[in-house]
């Protein structure tokens, strides 16, 4: 195999768009989600539309160490990876006192646990090759606390600022590392959250997940730190950290809440 990206959540949404880009310039890929169905309807798509080449590892990244297995088999396979793209990760919705533990700490495993490790792994073998590019899905939640979603927020600022720090170390081995931070996009995200009736989803007119996808494949390409999508998203972004802390998580917890039915 050879100019390999290995993709994490490409099972739908913005990890699957981003599997079709990379297949587009004839680059091999290792696939990584829960669905062994759905990775191999992936595979016998890109394969015969692109000749290219397609191994997919079925597993759950929310389960501890499942990254290790993930790097173990590549490595089985004799294949280098070439780009890193950690997709994979999931939000939950409500407050925090009535929300289940269970898809919390799953939350953490795969937003956290499992990036950093696959990070530390991949990232180590590019960082020896002096050769690779990183791309994490973090998101516009990144920037600020968030009321009524207040571990998925904390786990993309951790994500957030895990990159930048090895954007910083790393660009001197010829390794970047780029952040892509999506705002409110039409994938399955919302659903897994219970989301649907968020007055950030209902009734919006929301970028697609191709249209995310071909954003951060482009910005990694570049070796971008730092890639928000959308205008509106960059200009809430950078005025979080010049807006009073408790304005601004009024503001959030608002435009999180479900409207009335």
């Amino acid at each position: 195999m050879k100019n390999v990206a290995l993709i994490t959540g490409a099972s739908g949404g913005i990890g699957l768009e981003l599997a079709r880009i990379h297949a587009q310039t004839h680059g091999d890929l290792v696939l990584i989600a829960r669905s062994t169905s759905k990775l191999e309807e992936l595979k016998k798509e890109l394969e015969a539309a692109y000749g290219i080449s397609v191994l997919n590892i079925p597993k759950d990244l929310s389960i501890p160490d499942a990254g290790q297995e993930v790097y173990d088999q590549v490595m089985e396979a004799g294949i280098q990876v070439d780009y890193l793209i950690n997709n994979a990760g999931f939000g939950d919705f409500g407050n925090y006192h009535e929300t289940g533990w269970e898809k919390e700490e799953m939350m953490i495993n795969l937003n956290i646990l499992a990036l950093t490790q696959l990070t530390k792994l991949f990232g180590s073998d590019m960082v020896g090759r002096k050769s690779g590019r990183i791309m994490n899905v973090s998101s516009t939640a990144a920037f600020q606390p968030g009321p009524l979603m207040a571990v998925y927020y904390a786990t993309k600022h951790y994500v957030q600022a895990y990159s930048e720090a090895l954007y910083e170390e790393w660009k001197a081995y010829g390794v970047s590392v780029t952040a892509l931070c999506p705002g409110a996009t039409q994938s399955g995200f919302q659903l897994a959250a219970d989301m649907e009736d968020s007055k950030l989803f209902k009734g919006k007119q929301l970028p697609t997940s191709l249209e995310v996808a071909e954003f951060g494949y482009k910005a990694m390409m570049k070796g971008e730190m730092t890639a928000i999508h959308g205008v509106m998203n960059t200009l809430l972004a950078g005025s979080a950290k010049f807006t009073p802390k408790k304005l601004l998580l009024k503001v959030v917890r608002k435009l999180q809440e479900k409207t009335q039915s």
